[in-house]
């Protein structure tokens, strides 16, 4: 998400920093700039009016006019106003009442909502330690109970079941009994979404929410549908008590536009986004990151509250202990590291959330296909254990027989052993003193 806004952000900004001395009228050319990339960005027209005069208060004022360095002074006020748009700090879930907490999930059809139901239910259990009973109220969409029941075996919560001839409101009040019988944590509600806002939509979910008094009532939403999201969360908002939102698809949305509006518009907070199909893909919802990813400045603390979750230490460890000894780097540790960058989200994810690796990113998600890696661990996988620890001994025979069993082509081990070779260098490299920062720099060139 984010990406052509960023790279707009970025060239308009860039020709700041070097500057001595700003003006009125470099500044207003500079918030024209920002304005266009905003709109492009679809982030709709009165919250780009209220952010553009926010930055021009502060940009003309003391702030930066009387900066040593004006430029940068800037860049500092455009991205404590992307912060102040869309929320001062992360605000997470709130789950301070008597179990069962019950969290309200409401949206319209298409937004991912019962995808979402199950990714939030993992991430309660997993990083929360809670446990979690899930319930469909969504007796019109053909199999819609069937799904919830899958994904709830998939993510390892409970699950409710219910038909499609139950009431949605006995559905609710049921569950809700249920996991307080089971001492559950958590419950959390799918209610049936439209494909538009209706009357009898809202009238059933505010009956639901009536006889079951929800903690935490969140709408989800499609990012992708841009400036329509924040008006349907809106919506939403004036029939419900929200207390959060969920951004969905924002892997596939290159603009961010709802993500920029919503807070301004509903003035409820964004709580997680969701990054992708799998059932980890939620992430919590940080202004002041996505704010320093939008402006190229990376998220380093992101990555490294994922590095620390997913992560084998143990293994992490043994790789420093055996560069350290001076011993290879083979075939068998390079197939760890491409498991453990899978699991952090990709190669793509991972340069996002370095600093000033916002352009090399960008070329990188042309080039990068992520399917690249799972052939490359098949074929790993078809190596015997000798040939990963010593790759040199990979001739002929043996590369048609890992191709085959792999379901490559000769030239893809080929290809694998080139890439491999490099990898050893850098991590020869990275052995040394001052070897990270030289690898990073000889990336960029």
């Amino acid at each position: 998400m984010f990406e052509n806004l960023t790279e707009r952000l970025g060239r308009t900004l860039r020709t700041l920093r070097g500057q001595g001395r700003l003006t009125e009228d470099n500044i207003k050319d500079t918030l024209r700039e920002v304005r266009m990339a905003l709109l492009e960005a679809d982030v709709a027209l009165p919250v780009v009016r209220a952010f553009i005069e926010q930055i021009k208060a502060r940009a003309i004022g003391q702030e930066v006019m009387h900066s040593l360095t004006p430029g940068q002074a800037l860049i500092g006020v455009v991205h404590g106003e992307l912060v102040a748009l869309m929320g001062a700090a992360n605000e997470d879930l709130d789950l301070t009442v008597r179990p069962p907490a019950v969290i309200l999930m409401a949206g319209l059809q298409g937004s991912g909502k019962t995808s979402t139901v199950a990714k939030l239910a993992r991430f309660l259990r997993e990083r929360k330690k809670k446990s979690v009973l899930v319930a469909s109220c969504d007796i019109y969409r053909p199999a819609a109970i069937d799904q919830l029941r899958t994904l709830a075996t998939e993510v390892g919560c409970g699950f409710f079941p219910s038909t499609p001839s139950d009431r949605p409101v006995e559905i609710a009040r049921n569950a809700l009994d249920h996991a307080r019988k089971h001492a559950m944590d958590v419950v959390i509600i799918d209610t049936a979404g439209r494909l538009h806002i209706d009357a009898e939509m809202m009238q059933e979910i505010k009956d639901i929410h009536a006889s079951i008094h929800p903690i935490e009532t969140l709408f989800v939403v499609d990012s992708m549908t841009g400036q329509d999201a924040a008006n349907s969360a809106k919506a939403f908002h004036e029939a419900l008590p929200l207390t959060g939102v969920i951004v969905t698809k924002t892997d596939g949305d290159a603009r961010g536009g709802a993500a920029l509006s919503i807070r301004h518009i509903t003035g409820k907070p964004i709580k997680f986004l969701g990054i992708g199909e799998k059932t980890d893909a939620l992430e919590p919802f940080h202004p002041d990151r996505v704010a320093s990813r939008i402006l190229g400045m990376g998220d380093v603390l992101s990555l490294i509250e994922e590095a620390s979750r997913t992560v084998d230490h143990d293994k992490a460890i043994r790789m420093v202990e055996k560069l350290k000894k001076g011993k290879g780097f083979d075939l068998d540790d390079l197939r760890d590291q491409v498991r453990q960058m899978k699991k952090m989200g990709g190669m793509a994810w991972i340069l996002d959330k370095i600093p000033g690796m916002d352009s090399l990113s960008q070329k990188m998600k042309g080039k990068v296909d992520e399917k690249e890696f799972v052939r490359l661990e098949a074929m790993i996988n078809s190596m015997t254990a000798h040939e990963r620890r010593c790759p040199d001994v990979i001739k002929g025979s043996r590369k048609r027989r890992i191709a085959a069993g792999s379901g490559t082509q000769v030239q893809d081990v080929n290809r694998l052993l080139k890439q491999f070779q490099q990898t050893q260098k850098m991590m020869k490299q990275m052995s040394k003193r001052g070897g990270l920062m030289d690898m990073l720099r000889s990336i960029g060139k």
